[in-house]
């Protein structure tokens, strides 16, 4: 596991919690990708592919759509403290998806958390380019902080937090348990 930010840290939901948050989150889904002929649940590595595993099983076992496939999306902007690492939002594509063609699918991107939009943008592009019947925008967190033209159909929890303040989603296998904190960073000197 990678080093975590230092600051004060304050749990806000717990794994029952957030049990609940996806179930919600599958209901919703449901409503809109019933009667669809194809369905493809496409996570952004890193936390939002397990988020996405979550969501498929939820639809598959509850909701009993069979007609779903899965695929991740490698998007790296931020890093998890929100350092930029990348000026322009870059997608590695994977070679087995050079030739995607998703005519005739509805495609649902799950990430963890909507910040500024970047990363869910750049999915939106590429999935559109390979031809998608219809793009929906599923989020665990929704920070309320998009500068772009990108919305979230579905939030899980909406968290209007301060500017400078981080969410992390702790997701398993990347953490140990499942929550979502928010953080305040100790800066030297205070603010």
């Amino acid at each position: 596991m990678e080093a975590k930010p230092v600051g004060n840290r304050t749990c806000l939901y717990n794994a029952a919690q957030l049990d609940a948050v996806i179930e919600n989150m599958a209901m919703q889904a449901a409503g809109f990708l019933v009667g669809k002929q194809r369905v493809m649940i496409v996570g952004i590595l890193r936390r939002g592919a397990p988020l996405a595993d979550m969501l498929y099983q939820k639809l598959l076992n509850n909701f009993k759509l069979d007609n779903l496939s899965r695929m991740n999306l490698q998007i790296k902007r931020y890093s998890d403290d929100l350092k930029l690492l990348h000026p322009e939002t870059k997608l590695t594509e994977n070679p087995e998806h050079v030739a995607l063609d998703l005519n005739g699918i509805t495609v649902v991107v799950v990430d963890d958390v909507m910040y500024r939009g970047h990363s869910m943008l750049r999915a939106i592009e590429y999935l559109a380019g390979k031809n998608a019947d219809e793009i929906r925008t599923v989020v665990l967190v929704d920070r309320g902080a998009s500068k772009l033209p990108v919305r979230c159909d579905i939030a899980g929890v909406r968290l209007d937090i301060a500017p400078g303040d981080i969410i992390e989603c702790n997701v398993p296998p990347y953490e140990t348990d499942f929550k979502i904190e928010v953080l305040q960073l100790n800066y030297p000197g205070g603010i």
